[in-house]
């Protein structure tokens, strides 16, 4: 055997001992956890008008009672367990309201993640957001593990930890911070089971004939109840419940809404189709969103002179309406059962 051929040999050898202590330490750090690695990423979330067919599938989530810093009994609480990484906060003795409200941080988020702060109130013994005229033993932060912008990530959780510190040490509080990596664990845990379940309804409402104003389609979806939205364009249909989410939204082209608005020339503001859409986890079933949907748009389809058509262009059968409402059925279920249920503070929250 030559030199050459010898040290290529070696180097060889030695190729191979660095790659596998490589896949070695990639597997040890690895959360055990088959839930986390059996679950949909973040970019795998599903087109929302088709539920996915592994979504009967879906694992258990871990008692709330059982997590870090979770107290038990709280009632009405924002902070949830449940989908919020929980930092307890301790004091040497109950401070105001006023005291937490001077020195909560400016900004109550961590990236594109929400953030809570609670007290636990001396006299009531229930946790809620700082009160004017109330006194607290305790306090805790909560940071939401996942959102639709995907699980909190190291960054993320960073930046939590960091404002809350500030926020402790300026009221002479003492923090008890959950290790960075079963908190990211968690997040991804939470987002791969969540995701799969994120149902939005769309249907496209396409004109059979003439275009039609901006101002003729908020016309007739004002007779079915419907109001003028935040954005250009958007008219949502409210929730009976003050406060909670519109039922559904129907949208038309945006620039076309803003040149109704300054009255230009009528072609700039035609439209020849709009979007009516419905997001499931944000209303309870008890409504009937799904029906209302269906007949809403059914309605527009008579009013405007349109098809109901897909994402495809293809018109909406009965039969796809059957199918669709038979599959929401079993999500309601599944997101109840995990108790995430539809319309429910924590699942508006997740799936925001």
């Amino acid at each position: 055997m030559t030199l050459t051929t010898a040290l290529l040999l070696l180097a060889g050898v030695v190729l191979v001992a660095v790659l596998l202590q490589g896949w070695w330490a990639t597997r040890k750090a690895k959360p055990r956890n088959a839930w986390y690695e059996g679950a949909r990423q973040a970019d795998d979330r599903v087109e929302p008008s088709m539920l996915p067919d592994d979504a009967a599938d879906i694992p258990t989530l871990p008692n709330p009672s059982a997590l870090p810093g979770y107290a038990a009994g709280r009632r009405g609480a924002r902070i949830d367990a449940l989908i919020d990484a929980i930092v307890p906060i301790t004091l040497e003795s109950p401070i105001s309201a006023e005291a937490m409200l001077a020195h909560l941080p400016a900004s109550r988020r961590a990236g594109s993640k929400p953030f809570l702060i609670e007290g636990l109130d001396t006299e009531t013994a229930e946790w809620d957001p700082p009160t004017p005229g109330r006194r607290y033993g305790e306090m805790q932060a909560g940071v939401q593990l996942a959102n639709r912008t995907g699980p909190l990530n190291e960054i993320e959780y960073s930046e939590f930890v960091q404002k809350v510190q500030a926020f402790a040490d300026a009221l002479g509080g003492a923090t008890d911070v959950p290790d960075m990596r079963e908190i990211v664990a968690r997040a991804r845990e939470l987002d791969g089971m969540s995701s799969p379940m994120d149902a939005q309804l769309n249907v496209t409402l396409r004109s059979n004939g003439v275009a039609w104003s901006v101002a003729y389609v908020q016309q007739v979806a004002g007779k079915l109840g419907f109001v003028p939205g935040a954005v250009a364009g958007r008219m949502v249909l409210p929730a009976a419940e003050d406060g909670a989410p519109p039922v559904l939204a129907l949208s038309v082209d945006t620039r076309a809404a803003l040149a109704a608005a300054a009255e230009e020339a009528p072609h700039n503001s035609a439209v020849r189709e709009c979007q009516l859409a419905l997001d499931v986890p944000q209303t309870p079933q008890s409504v009937e969103p799904f029906p209302t949907w269906h007949r809403v748009a059914t309605a527009l389809a008579d009013e405007l002179d349109a098809t109901i058509v897909d994402d495809f262009g293809e018109p909406i059968t009965l039969h796809a309406y059957a199918a669709i409402g038979r599959e929401l059925e079993q999500l309601y279920a599944k997101l109840e059962a995990l108790d995430l249920a539809a319309g429910s503070p924590a699942a508006r929250r997740l799936f925001s």
